[in-house]
């Protein structure tokens, strides 16, 4: 007796693997992968649209920037995403698309805080580090053979990766969202990000032990930690110093300085000594004390505090200190660097008292700080 087989029933196991295969063999399909190159040049310009947003107080730079995040909180449950769809459909996302996804995410969110680093950031200052890092991730995700074989080949390195892109996003999401002071913002960054690291800490270590979960959590409190630690090399993403003034008047009841100098002559200063100048830009509005640190040498001489309120004024807050006198040899070199009371730097000016040349990395600086606030001045919306 022959037997006859029933005919072969379509196994859940690959439905939701056909069906990304489908979308993707469709014409939009075609039509996203043919121009995915243009992700990042999409998401720079829907950033730099936000940070002129933010300069003009408009809520569609909000809900940009929660747009941007939204992709974080899908992947951040990732795990539940693909047990439910496991559940509905008997299948898992296809790792190819997952990775995709990532790849998308990344790009979509470096690109799209970049413009606020890149206004914000002092550089000459150890600020331009960090931004140049972030500069060089985004390069990095746009790049398919750097971004695949490179990173994600490597899981402590992707792991780091992702994990610095999360940070970024938080540090730009918290002021623009929230309006957060930049000391909140830093911490709350460093505690999500500490905290989001433990299951990319739980795939790392691999020892089967109950200390494993004392240095999974001493690494989580470590990276937060030094997330934290690092917020004077951090620029504060929607805050900057959009006029920096060192002269010998100021007109205080118009809050209006006199000349700007780069060089004092020190028979011409007199017992009034000098001011120092500082409009700050603060689109989403700031209340918090800053300090103007004066240093000499490179050897801090005084630390006078400011309490500002406001800043969303074209013009940003105005607050000066006065340094009555500058010592008995105050020949040399002087900086002035405007701090946040959490430490984060927001804007540095130089200037030099007697025949001291002025090193290249001031004048650089110097000119790079004057590009940086003329852009900041620009209003395309």
């Amino acid at each position: 007796m022959t037997q006859t087989r029933a005919p072969d029933t379509p196994s859940p196991a690959g439905r939701l693997e056909r069906l990304v295969s489908r979308c993707a063999d469709s014409r939009l399909g075609r039509f996203v992968l043919r121009w995915r190159r243009f992700l990042p040049v999409v998401s720079f310009a829907l950033g730099l649209g936000s940070y002129f947003l933010v300069q003009r107080q408009h809520a569609l730079a909000q809900w940009l920037t929660v747009l941007m995040l939204v992709g974080w909180v899908a992947l951040l449950f990732e795990g539940l995403l693909h047990r439910a769809l496991a559940r509905l459909l008997g299948d898992r996302l296809p790792t190819l698309a997952v990775r995709f996804a990532t790849q998308a995410l990344h790009q979509e969110t470096l690109f799209f805080v970049l413009p606020f680093f890149l206004a914000s950031t002092t550089w000459g200052s150890p600020q331009c580090l960090f931004t140049l890092l972030i500069i060089a991730a985004a390069v990095a995700s746009a790049i398919d053979p750097l971004y695949y074989d490179v990173i994600a080949g490597r899981r402590s390195l992707f792991f780091g990766y992702h994990a610095f892109t999360l940070f970024v996003a938080l540090l730009a999401a918290g002021p623009i969202i929230g309006s957060m002071t930049t000391g909140t913002t830093i911490a709350l960054a460093s505690i999500i990000t500490g905290a989001c690291a433990l299951p990319s800490f739980n795939d790392v270590i691999r020892m089967r032990h109950w200390s494993r979960w004392l240095l999974m959590a001493a690494l989580s409190v470590a990276l937060a930690g030094t997330a934290w630690g690092a917020r004077y090399w951090i620029p504060p993403a929607t805050l900057s110093a959009k006029r920096m003034v060192i002269t010998a008047q100021m007109d205080t009841s118009a809050r209006d300085p006199g000349r700007d100098h780069a060089r004092f002559a020190p028979d011409a200063l007199t017992a009034d000594g000098l001011y120092a100048f500082s409009a700050i830009k603060a689109p989403r509005g700031l209340k918090q004390q800053i300090f103007h640190v004066w240093s000499h040498e490179g050897q801090e001489v005084d630390r006078i505090p400011l309490d500002i309120e406001g800043g969303t004024r074209e013009q940003g807050y105005r607050a000066w200190s006065h340094k009555m006198a500058l010592g008995a040899d105050p020949a040399g070199h002087w900086k002035v660097d405007v701090i946040t009371d959490d430490g984060q730097l927001i804007g540095t000016e130089h200037f030099v008292v007697g025949d001291a040349p002025r090193s290249a990395g001031q004048v650089v600086s110097e000119q790079i700080n004057g590009i940086r606030r003329a852009i900041a001045s620009w209003h395309l919306f």
